[in-house]
């Protein structure tokens, strides 16, 4: 009898085993709900500040993870300034001085906006696969969702967030949380997305709230409006000529 029990307890195992995904199947899932060949949105960004909070409108215009071009729209202190992304480089206009400027190293750990995303964050579209490794952790609920916890181990010293956990809705296959992680396993920023909203066959979040846990301030909200995918959007839009 107890051998008996023994064989349907392993038996059992690895039919659980069989039936729940791998870390890659699940990051593969989630890069085919956010990923697409291109993205047309308008947007909000609600900064909470120390002492204010305020608020941002921007369109923006992408194609892959490779091009990305963002114009702001209000408040009229912001409006007119654009920021355009091709590869690994990032540029930005400011109308005020009608000058376009190269952001590049140290100054892409700096706050856009004064929000709770740093420049390196808005360069961070790459699909996950491409730049970790990843293992099933557990489950846990989160808003009523049941959810796997996915580690993440980056594959190289280059990726700005050397280790992320992501709760991962197990029916939808969407993120609802994240944590980031410096190499050293301190904590540094935090996500939470809700409003998951069907758009054509995918899942997506059209509110994502960040903070950055080394800031003051109750984190930023980026809010989505409208957000349409795989539409052709002309070449034009991503050169330097566009900024001006």
């Amino acid at each position: 009898m107890k051998r008996i029990i023994i064989i349907i307890f392993i038996a059992a195992s690895l039919l659980s085993q069989a039936q729940n995904p791998s870390g890659k199947e699940i990051l593969e899932r989630i890069d085919k709900n956010m990923a697409s060949k291109s993205t047309i949105s308008t947007s909000k960004m609600v900064i909470h500040g120390a002492r204010q909070t305020r608020t941002i409108e921007a369109k923006s215009l992408g194609i892959g993870d490779e091009k990305y071009f963002t114009e702001y729209l209000a408040p009229a202190r912001e409006k007119g300034t654009k920021m355009l992304k091709l590869e690994n480089e990032l540029w930005i206009y400011s109308p005020g001085s009608d000058r376009i400027i190269k952001i590049s190293g140290h100054m892409l750990r700096q706050s856009v906006m004064g929000s709770d995303l740093s420049y390196e964050d808005m360069m961070d579209n790459a699909e996950l696969l491409e730049d970790y490794d990843a293992g099933v952790i557990g489950s846990e609920f989160i808003d009523e969702r049941d959810c796997w916890i996915v580690e993440l181990q980056a594959k190289t010293a280059e990726v700005n967030y050397q280790i992320r956990k992501i709760w991962v809705d197990k029916a939808r296959y969407i993120p609802l949380k994240e944590e980031l992680y410096a190499k050293s396993g301190k904590l540094l920023k935090k996500t939470e997305l809700s409003d998951i909203t069907k758009i054509g066959n995918r899942w997506y979040p059209k509110k994502i709230v960040f903070k950055d846990m080394l800031k003051k301030g109750a984190g930023t909200e980026f809010i989505i409006d409208e957000i349409e995918f795989d539409k052709e959007i002309d070449d034009y839009v991503f050169t330097k000529a566009s900024l001006k």
